[in-house]
């Protein structure tokens, strides 16, 4: 077996208090300490459209989820009273809100994106995500605005280092490259969007990361491999396992007609593949 995946498999068997030691970014410790806590490494990206239909999820599912992401862009009824309340319910079942932005522009233009306009991001989410391609002042025009804030929210930036979208280019010298800005600026940075899609690629990018580095991974099911659309999936057990350290599940829940139950089962499956993968 390769030196690599030698190293990745013992990095695997740290346990998420353990992680949790090794983070600088406050977003990262919260989080891993988070999972460790509540025994669950699931989150949920919730692409309903209305606002109420959010609010209402997050109150289902709340208890047995670490993450809750959101794309505020999309709700044709975006208000602050309703961020308000997404915070209330965050911290009445203890989850972190993650806002899927991906910004990707100059940072001169990406911290107004981030801290101004009609969602004021900066304000409530614990974490956002960039794409890489601009370079690393894109975090720092966010981490500068970030942690300036002095009300007690943790705080962090996900880099888009791989995508689950079928043709990504997202992949290979552009992932390493990532790893390597993102090792650079350990303090702002919470971790890594990975895909689950492609085990091997997923496997590399948690063999060349930081061990206090998030790895979150979208595109996952419990049985589809895809939609038709380009977007790729893998099992809650083949991510885990491969690399992941939180699972991305969307339409798998929300859309299964009983999001509450739904979300127990990806709970119970992503926390037994934590469990099988730091005792392997």
């Amino acid at each position: 077996m390769p030196v690599i995946y030698i190293l990745m498999n013992e990095q695997l068997k740290l346990t998420y208090e353990e992680r949790a030691m090794r983070a600088t970014n406050p977003a990262a410790k919260k989080l891993f300490s988070l999972m460790a806590q509540k025994q669950t490494n699931l989150a949920i990206a919730a692409d309903h459209t209305d606002a109420n239909e959010i609010l209402e999820l997050a109150e289902t599912i709340g208890d047995d989820i670490a993450v809750f992401k959101t794309h505020v862009d999309i709700w044709k009824n975006f208000s602050q009273d309703d961020i308000k309340e997404l915070i209330a319910i965050s911290k009445k079942h203890n989850f972190m809100i993650f806002e899927d932005r991906k910004f990707a522009d100059i940072g001169n233009t990406v911290g107004m994106q981030y801290s101004s306009g009609i969602y004021k991001i900066a304000d409530w989410a614990h974490i956002v995500n960039v794409h890489l391609v601009p370079g690393p002042a894109i975090v720092d025009a966010i981490w500068n605005i970030a942690k300036e804030k002095k009300d007690g929210l943790e705080r962090g930036v996900v880099v888009l280092a791989q995508m689950s979208s079928e043709g990504t280019f997202a992949c290979g010298e552009y992932t390493k490259k990532c790893v390597e800005i993102a090792n650079t600026k350990k303090d702002a940075i919470t971790g890594y969007i990975g895909t689950g899609s492609d085990p091997a690629e997923l496997r590399k990018l948690s063999s060349i990361s930081f061990e206090g580095h998030v790895i979150l991974t979208p595109g996952v099911q419990l049985e589809s491999k895809g939609d038709g659309r380009g977007q790729k999936y893998a099992t809650p057990e083949d991510a885990v396992l491969a690399g992941s350290d939180a699972i991305i599940v969307g339409r798998g829940i929300y859309g299964s007609g009983n999001s509450g139950e739904m979300a127990k089962k990806y709970r119970n499956a992503g926390w037994d593949a934590y469990l099988k993968r730091i005792r392997a």
